[in-house]
């Protein structure tokens, strides 16, 4: 037999009868070797017996676990153990979520800076605007579809792999988008551009998991969501002037030389973030140094199949966004939010060439307004982090206290679109829609940040699948909206009437959940309570977690640490919200 693999079919013991039946002793300990026995005790009444082996292993706990009558010794980090992200030093962890922001933004910016170049690119290709006009389609399609079915493979073979290896070939693509000789080359690049991009558009959201307990990922959820917008509606700001003195192939030139540096950098700085990969490796090495089978981790025992994993990110995604209010509601407010986005790249040209006669890249300089408006929105977030944290002190941190920065941010989506439909003239200054764009940016940027965090908090262990369902919806209104009808482009003041007529209907959706969240929530068989509908907090309780079917069920969670039930029965006095 192959040690270095779990066998799920050996050292049986006496268990309950019954399908997938778990049962955990009350025997645990630690098992730890070479350098690392070094001022360890070898009998504690608190950490257990130790067990040593004849290799380097960091010391692990050990707990001895009975799944469908066969035993496994399942591994699980001591506290304050080095390897486990959680307690990766915070500059350590800044350094990391650098690396992916980084990713994140060059990312973004390849997405848009494609549309400077459009006009020229078809003109030397001799195809029209709108054929050209495909590519952005076809990066936000691709992009919504690949998420779906590239997720459960970041957590079969650890996200360093995936994200190295997709921002690998990411960077490759620019060299037929730089080269291609006619536009069916440029469009299949740019369709590959979309699925390996997704790695930094949607998939990094997950690693602040990894790394950051649920307390303190507010601050890096909002600057990847703040560097997200940022990079997209940043790039014409300078690809314009690039394609007016160079052409259009360099704009996809430069986009791709200065993707290596940063790439190289990932390639040997980027670790790998799940815990369970480095619990992985220290199971496989006590089974291949002992020859004992039974060494698995949590994970090994609760990874579904492939095929489960697919489901749960596509067609379980797709059911949550069909079927659940708040995923739908707020699903279809980000994918207005990301249509008005890419909307703007056409309407912007419109506005400042056509009607008030700026060269190309003259009238890419608008755009600093959008970033000038995300960054403003990302320091107004912070008085959105400092309300849930008082809310948090005193126990009435409800999953609607996540919406306060919408209600009262959200708003300046509506106001902008309304300056700018009625300020966009050639006769009128061009200073009035520019302030418009900036209050069109801080709206998104609040529905950005408030839809991620507030479906996180509501459906737990379910909030990847809700995630992932939203983000289709928003990529695939993104897609559609480079090839949407003229109207919206050149008689852009009733379309802008109409847009934010829309607008103001959809800013109402935090306020409705924020008042009938509760109500809502319970409702769903998916949407988790962490507090009663009242804002009680409830005190000390003794939780009596049930063994259950090896399935996947909401977890509760405990001060952000989630209480896996089929490892046996938890009987402790903690403060737990019911």
């Amino acid at each position: 037999m192959d040690k270095s693999q779990p066998a799920l079919s050996s050292h049986t013991e006496n268990a309950s009868p019954g399908p997938s039946s778990v049962t955990a002793s009350t025997a645990s300990g630690r098992v730890a070797g070479g350098k690392y026995l070094e001022g360890v005790n070898e009998s504690s009444a608190h950490d257990g017996p130790l067990q040593t082996v004849d290799f380097d292993l960091p010391v692990t706990v050990t707990q001895r676990m009975v799944q469908d009558g066969n035993q496994y010794i399942v591994l699980d980090f001591v506290p304050g153990d080095k390897e486990n992200p959680f307690n990766w030093d915070p500059k350590y962890k800044a350094f990391i979520s650098c690396l992916l922001c980084l990713m994140t933004l060059f990312i973004g910016l390849a997405t848009t800076a494609y549309s400077s170049g459009i006009s020229d690119m078809a003109s030397d290709l001799g195809t029209s605007t709108e054929i050209a006009e495909l590519g952005l389609f076809l990066f936000n399609f691709t992009c919504a579809l690949a998420p779906l079915f590239l997720a459960p493979f970041c957590e079969l073979a650890g996200r360093r792999v995936v994200y190295t290896g997709a921002y690998f070939c990411f960077a490759i693509m620019f060299i037929g988008l730089a080269l291609g000789k006619n536009i069916g080359t440029i469009l299949v690049c740019r369709a590959l551009l979309g699925l390996f991009g997704c790695v930094g558009t949607i998939l990094v959201g997950g690693t602040f998991g990894d790394m950051y307990r649920p307390e303190d990922r507010a601050i890096p959820v909002a600057t990847f969501s703040f560097i997200a917008i940022f990079g997209t509606v940043g790039a014409p700001i300078y690809a314009g002037f690039i394609d007016q003195a160079l052409g259009w192939r360099w704009v996809e030139g430069i986009q791709g030389l200065a993707n290596i540096p940063l790439g190289l950098v990932i390639l040997f700085f980027l670790p790998e973030t799940r815990g369970s990969v480095a619990l992985g490796k220290r199971a496989k090495a006590l089974r291949t140094h002992t020859g004992d089978d039974r060494y698995v981790t949590e994970n090994d025992l609760e990874a579904p199949s492939l095929k489960t994993m697919l489901h749960n990110s596509s067609v379980k995604a797709i059911k949550m966004l069909a079927t659940e209010p708040v995923v739908f509601a707020f699903g279809l407010w980000i994918a207005f939010a990301w249509f008005l986005t890419f909307l703007f790249l056409s309407v912007i040209p419109i506005t400042f060439q056509e009607k008030k006669g700026w060269n190309e890249g003259v009238s890419g300089l608008p755009y600093i307004a959008l970033c000038l408006g995300t960054t403003m929105g990302f320091g107004l977030n912070f008085f959105q982090i400092r309300k849930y944290e008082s809310l948090v002190q005193i126990g009435e941190a409800r999953p609607e206290a996540r919406l306060y920065g919408a209600l009262y941010g959200a708003v300046w989506l509506p106001i902008g679109l309304f300056i700018y439909s009625f300020t966009q003239y050639a006769d009128l200054p061009w200073i009035a829609p520019v302030i418009a764009l900036v209050l069109i940016a801080i709206g998104i940027f609040f529905i950005f940040e408030s839809c991620y965090s507030f479906t996180s908090d509501c459906y737990g262990e379910s909030s990847s699948s809700a995630i992932a369902g939203q983000g289709f919806m928003r990529n695939t209104l993104g897609a559609v909206s480079p090839l949407s009808p003229p109207v919206f482009t050149r008689r852009s003041q009733y379309a802008g009437l109409i847009l934010a007529l829309i607008a103001t209907a959809l800013t109402l959706i935090p306020y409705v959940l924020f008042w009938y969240g509760p109500q809502l929530r319970a409702r769903s068989k998916l949407a988790s309570l962490v507090v009663h509908g009242d804002g009680e907090k409830k005190g000390p309780t003794t939780l009596l977690v049930r063994v259950c079917k090896c399935s996947y069920v909401p977890l509760p969670l405990i001060y952000g640490r989630s209480v896996c039930p089929r490892f046996g029965w938890i009987d402790t006095t903690i403060d737990v919200y019911i």
